[in-house]
């Protein structure tokens, strides 16, 4: 069957037609939303496209052409209207880092899925599933912070929000069926609030490297001082810093702190070509970390033994629960939800009501059982 053809799609890239934007947008009950950024090309990410789609038009705002895009704070704040995404954190993490905006009445077709324990997590597969529509991937990767954009790259995007009003009422149809309407909206609500993990200073960075904590203090200084010229460089070329160089590179270096460029050509993913541009610099700030005090290790509060032994025990027991209604074991709570109620070791069902992660249909669903296996695990064990 051939698919109905799409409306013209519209390209909002002055300040007037943002206004227009804004206020048909204003008039929607519900409107389809994805971004693309700039992630894979540039030291520091931002939103380089905003995609809106209504029942009847597909709109796509440039905000590389805006010096604002505050017009459109008031829809995503708005509770009345419906923001519908797939897989939305990152792209409220981008919204809220660049614009500021706060969030009210998500509908994530991500999470619907995940509720339902549906197979098709990917939005490519759920609409050939569904609507037998194919998505090509072509421009998964694309720098969208590149101007002039093609027509293609514009049909690309406008596709990953024009059918999302309609899959969100397929499934909001299946979450209705089952009865886990009030369960997913409490899901939408903690991600209305997603903020994004608040960025450590450059020089405490370089410990979230794979292998930085098994150094030794001066490796470690010598860590610090490869990656800041790292940072420095891709800044400058405003690339991201995995252009520059890779971190099992910025690794090796500090193991083996090379005093020569020909200790270079030993170094895992070092090419000719970076020993030519890096090379000099790299041993300079191998001599300065070797100089250079040792950072101070992240301090990692130990978990006491009895928050572990809580832990461990709600894990075990949500495994089964979700197993049983055929949903990943977050669906049940997540881990954070875990932790808290490991750490405050609610004992009545007053107490469970302080517990943040845990909204009023968790807290009557899995309430009592919570409670019995905190109980169970305060027992103290049969002697063997």
């Amino acid at each position: 069957m051939t698919a109905p053809a799409m409306p013209p799609l519209v390209v909002i890239a002055d300040a007037p037609s943002l206004s227009a934007l804004a206020y048909e947008l204003a008039q929607a009950p519900s409107v389809a939303v994805d971004t693309e950024a700039n992630s894979l090309f540039a030291y520091r990410e931002r939103v380089c496209l905003v995609q809106f789609s209504t029942r009847d038009r597909d709109y796509v705002v440039d905000p590389l052409a805006l010096p604002d895009l505050s017009e459109l704070g008031p829809l995503f704040a708005n509770p009345g209207q419906q923001k519908v995404f797939h897989a939305a954190e990152y792209d409220l993490i981008g919204l809220r880092r660049d614009y500021r905006f706060e969030f009210a009445n998500i509908f994530d077709t991500m999470l619907a899925v995940r509720t339902l324990g549906l197979p098709q997590m990917g939005l490519a597969a759920l609409l050939e599933a569904r609507f037998d529509v194919t998505l090509n991937k072509r421009y998964q990767r694309a720098n969208w912070g590149k101007r002039p954009l093609t027509p293609d790259q514009l049909d690309y995007a406008r596709l990953d929000t024009h059918y999302l009003l309609p899959l969100r009422d397929s499934l909001h149809l299946e979450l209705e069926a089952q009865g886990r309407l009030e369960e997913v909206s409490e899901q939408f609500a903690r991600l209305a609030q997603v903020a994004g993990e608040a960025k450590p200073a450059a020089t405490e960075r370089f410990w979230r490297i794979n292998g930085a904590r098994d150094l030794t203090p001066l490796q470690a200084s010598v860590l610090r001082e490869v990656y800041l010229y790292r940072e420095r460089q891709a800044e400058r070329a405003d690339h991201p810093p995995f252009k520059v160089m890779g971190e099992d590179t910025l690794i090796e270096i500090a193991r083996s702190c090379p005093k020569h460029l020909s200790d270079l050509k030993e170094i895992i993913g070092m090419t000719p070509d970076q020993i030519r541009r890096h090379g000099r610099e790299l041993l300079q700030a191998v001599q300065l970390g070797l100089r250079t005090p040792a950072p101070p290790r992240p301090h990692i509060p130990r978990v006491p033994n009895d928050v572990r032994e809580r832990y461990d025990c709600l894990h075990e027991w949500r495994k089964p629960t979700a197993k049983g209604r055929g949903v990943e074991s977050d669906v049940i709570l997540p881990r954070e939800a875990l932790w808290e109620l490991a750490r405050r070791a609610p004992s009545t069902l007053k107490e469970l009501d302080t517990i943040e992660q845990l909204g009023p249909w968790r807290r009557h669903a899995y309430g009592a059982d919570i409670l019995k296996v905190l109980a169970e695990s305060a027992q103290p064990s049969d002697p063997a």
